[in-house]
């Protein structure tokens, strides 16, 4: 929030939404970006409760306050992870494809879908943005996203367990994520409207084994990797962007590639520390647990980035 702060236009309401006064936030609001939630499988598991509160129940209400306040565009950040299992990964799924919610988190997003899609004001327009996973160095780390947490593993522990390697998944930066938002709030309506976007890049589909292999590449000496087999995930998907690209103009300024980079840069110069409370962790977050224990040891000039 540090570089808005100031600005006259900007002002900061803390609070939760499950019980905020939505009255008084949506009143004279053109757009609402509902990005609360708590985020992904693992945090949801351990706490489905508040998962439903906040991630179905308080986005619902969320949808008719905007509504009942003549809220002109309402953007929903979803998941990719909507898409489950897939039963052929030859295909890469696009906005219309089968949704197969494996976990508690995509119930609750696709439950919100479906209720923006039924949105029958004329004045709101609302649209979905189904994002990647997301990676990439921010003000606010984390380090339990796949490319952060094996980049951080095996840069600063120089060892990673792996399970279930050969799974697929699409990837996205945060700041192209970030720039999906504005696009989707410049846009057109009646180029938006009640429309669902995935939000990344066709190319940026990888499986874990090959961000491990990307990652190996550029460490001196390699990091000491333990694959655990796993014959079945519930989550094994490829997606389409084309959508996005066509009809927002979306074209992701970064890779994976680059972002294991970013990343390695940030830990070798001290920039973000896994161990500092900035580090989130969703998981964590849920639990109550306040840091991580991690042996850090940042490798000497010969041991860095390979040339």
């Amino acid at each position: 929030m540090l570089p808005v702060i100031g600005h006259q236009n900007f002002q900061l309401c803390r609070g939760d939404i499950r019980n905020a006064v939505l009255s008084d936030l949506l009143d004279g609001a053109d757009a609402v970006v509902h990005l609360a939630a708590v985020v992904g499988d693992p945090a949801c598991a351990r706490d489905p409760e508040l998962a439903v509160e906040v991630n179905r129940e308080a986005s619902l209400r969320l949808i008719d306050a905007a509504e009942g306040h003549g809220v002109n565009r309402f953007i929903f950040a979803s998941t990719c992870s909507n898409y489950g299992r897939m039963a052929d990964t030859s295909v890469f799924a696009e906005e219309d494809h089968d949704l197969r919610p494996v976990s508690l988190y995509a119930e609750t997003k696709v439950a919100v879908e479906r209720r923006l899609l039924s949105v029958e004001s004329g004045e709101m327009c609302p649209l979905i943005l189904r994002f990647a996973t997301l990676y990439g160095v921010s003000p606010r780390m984390r380090f339990d996203l796949t490319v952060n947490q094996f980049t951080m593993e095996m840069f600063v522990q120089r060892r990673l367990t792996v399970f279930g390697e050969q799974f697929w998944r699409p990837y996205v930066h945060v700041r192209d994520a970030a720039q999906a938002i504005l696009d989707g709030l410049r846009a057109p309506a009646q180029a938006v409207n009640r429309q669902v976007f995935n939000i990344g890049s066709t190319n940026e589909n990888y499986r874990k084994i090959d961000i491990v292999t990307l990652i190996q590449e550029r460490l001196r000496p390699r990091a000491k990797i333990d694959f655990v087999a796993k014959a079945e995930d519930p989550r094994d998907y490829r997606v389409s962007f084309a959508k996005a690209q066509r009809l927002l103009g979306l074209c992701p300024s970064y890779t994976v590639p680059t972002g294991v980079d970013e990343v390695i840069r940030a830990l070798e110069h001290g920039i973000v520390d896994p161990r500092a409370p900035t580090s989130y962790n969703t998981e964590a977050e849920i639990t109550g647990e306040t840091s991580r224990e991690y042996s850090v040891r940042i490798p000497g000039p010969s041991e860095r980035l390979s040339a």
